[in-house]
């Protein structure tokens, strides 16, 4: 995930990120990743990665991990 977002393969994306959440990794763990990579990779490829998981996140029901769930 972290090379797709740093490398601007935003074409790749969604489908790794449906793997990434079918093999366990949470959706607040996703985020995170891509959060902070716009340190390190910049602030363009995290904002164009960020609504691309949203879509992703939508399709495959995946929710917020919080105390209420």
């Amino acid at each position: 995930m972290a090379s797709l977002v740093s490398l601007y393969r935003m074409n790749e994306l969604p489908f790794h990120l449906k793997k990434a959440l079918e093999n366990g990794v949470t959706r607040d763990e996703l985020i995170e990743l891509i959060t902070h990579l716009a340190f390190y990779s910049g602030w363009p490829t995290a904002n164009t990665a960020l609504p691309i998981a949203r879509r992703v996140f939508d399709e495959t029901g995946a929710h917020v991990n919080g105390p209420s769930d």
